[in-house]
């Protein structure tokens, strides 16, 4: 069988409509949404908070380093 344009189109049609999502008849309450909202708004903060310790670090040893050597101008 020799694949012309019409086959082609009939399979990426029959494709098409094998992998098209249908209706799902299923209910999500009100505490899926807020659990939902909620390990959204977790995994934000933990990754704003894992980026802000990866800055925090090498500010604070330039802090301590320049304390140290206000310090030792001082004496």
């Amino acid at each position: 069988m020799r694949l012309t344009l019409p086959h082609l189109c009939a399979l990426a049609a029959a494709l098409l409509l094998a992998t098209a999502p249908s209706a799902a008849s299923a209910y999500t309450g009100p505490g899926l949404g807020f659990g939902a909202i909620g390990v959204a708004f977790g995994l934000i903060g933990s990754l704003l908070l894992a980026i802000a310790s990866l800055v925090w670090y090498p500010v604070k040893r330039v802090l301590r380093r320049v304390r140290g050597a206000a310090k030792r101008r001082e004496r």
